[in-house]
C-alpha cells in the first residue's frame, strides 16, 4: 500500500473516532495519536496540550463535554503528503449534547491535524480545532476581561 493510501485509511479512522469523541468517548481518537514526546493538541476548551500526559488528559476532559453526538461530514480545505509527514486542514461537521443541554447542537470546527509516518504507520503528531468558520470582526481578537 502507498503512503496516501495508508493515510487516507488513518484519516477514514480518525473521522469515525469523532464520532465517539462526540459521544463522550475519547478512546477511538487516543489510539491514533503517536505516544512520542512531541505529541500536541490545541482544542477549543483551553491552552495547547504538550506531551501524551497532558494530551490525552485534555482529551479526556474535552469529551466529557459531548453526549449523544456524532460527526456528520468533513469538508478537506488542503492536504498535503510526503513519505514521513503529512497534515490535513479541514472543516469538522459535528453535532452533538453540548455540557449541560438537552437538544443536540451543531458543532463546526477548523482543524488542522499533522501526521507522522511512524514504526507501524501513521500517526498523529499535533491537532488544533476552533470554532473559527466564519469571517470574525478584528476586535474578535481582543481578550475579554
Amino acid at each position: 500500500m502507498n503512503t496516501a493510501n495508508d493515510l487516507e485509511q488513518v484519516v477514514e479512522q480518525y473521522h469515525r473516532a469523532l464520532g465517539a469523541f462526540m459521544q463522550g468517548d475519547y478512546e477511538p481518537a487516543k489510539q491514533l495519536f503517536s505516544e512520542q514526546d512531541d505529541v500536541t493538541l490545541g482544542n477549543p476548551f483551553g491552552p495547547f496540550a504538550c506531551g501524551l500526559t497532558q494530551v490525552v488528559e485534555t482529551m479526556k476532559r474535552a469529551a466529557s463535554n459531548y453526549r449523544d453526538g456524532d460527526a456528520i461530514g468533513f469538508d478537506t480545505i488542503s492536504k498535503y503528503v510526503t513519505p514521513g509527514l503529512a497534515y490535513i486542514v479541514e472543516v469538522e461537521r459535528l453535532e452533538s449534547k453540548v455540557s449541560g443541554r438537552k437538544d443536540v447542537s451543531p458543532v463546526y470546527l477548523r482543524a488542522t491535524s499533522i501526521f507522522r509516518h511512524e514504526e507501524g504507520g501513521w500517526k498523529l503528531i499535533h491537532r488544533h480545532a476552533d470554532p473559527i468558520t466564519t469571517v470574525q470582526p478584528a476586535d474578535s481578537v481582543l481578550r475579554k476581561s
